[in-house]
């Protein structure tokens, strides 16, 4: 039972009272059946299935002290993700019991990208190539989460230094605007502006069908944060997303 302020039904009702944010746009999905709540002005969602099935925008102490009742009486369970507004790890504590707790930073763009170098080089992948694109995500990004065979992913893209693929990213998209995820070069490849082009040609495929696009990136990666912001996310939301124990 989700104890708040109000109950809100549905995904039409959460987008309204988030405004239409664009993270909320993105976290729920065209043909889910979300239950939502707001509480104190912080809005939250519980998707119904999913290892990611809770979300929340605006302070993170009601937040937490909503899906702290979730998961005590069970709703919530070990092994699922919450995606919360950035928060002090010491709220968590007595509260939720975390096995991992990440820091990242959600951005959108609102308009494509200025031209790369290299963008005509960014293709469409195929089932065909994944093997080789699972070899490099170990070698080049082994903590990611997108993986070839991941449902949430639409298709993959890449650049290609003859048979071999130096650089790829997936397109994650499942809500309202265009979502990237995974994008990785090649360790031997990097310094020579195929992120920037992998990033600009996928941004310009998914503005074909969306009239926003988002990325995630983790708030200690600097130089990332730098490259996407030259590329127009300029947007911002500050994350916190905890694998409960």
């Amino acid at each position: 039972m989700i104890i708040a302020d109000e109950a809100l039904a549905g995904r039409d009702a959460i987008l309204a009272a988030a405004e239409h944010h664009p993270y909320v746009r993105h976290a729920l999905w065209r043909d889910g059946m979300p239950r939502g709540w707001r509480r104190e002005g912080t809005v939250g969602w519980l998707l119904p299935s999913g290892p990611g099935p809770a979300g929340a925008v605006g302070a993170p102490g009601p937040a937490v002290e909503v899906f702290a009742g979730l998961v005590a009486e069970g709703t919530l369970a070990p092994g699922q993700w919450l995606h919360l507004p950035r928060l002090d790890p010491d709220l968590l504590a007595g509260r939720l019991a975390v096995a991992r707790h990440d820091e990242w930073d959600f951005l959108w763009t609102a308009a494509p990208p200025p031209r790369q170098p290299d963008e005509e080089r960014v293709v469409r992948l195929t089932e065909a190539d994944h093997p080789a694109l699972a070899a490099m995500i170990d070698e080049s990004f082994p903590s990611t989460t997108s993986r070839p065979g991941d449902p949430r992913i639409v298709t993959w893209y890449g650049i290609r230094d003859g048979d071999r693929i130096v650089a790829c990213g997936a397109d994650r998209s499942r809500g309202d605007i265009g979502f990237l995820a995974g994008l990785t070069v090649a360790p031997d490849r990097r310094g020579r502006g195929l992120g920037a082009a992998l990033t600009a040609g996928m941004t310009r495929a998914l503005f074909s069908r969306h009239d926003t696009v988002a990325l995630g990136v983790y708030t200690d990666n600097v130089a990332a944060i730098r490259l996407y912001r030259r590329l127009g996310y300029t947007g911002a939301l500050a994350r916190s997303s905890v694998h409960l124990a």
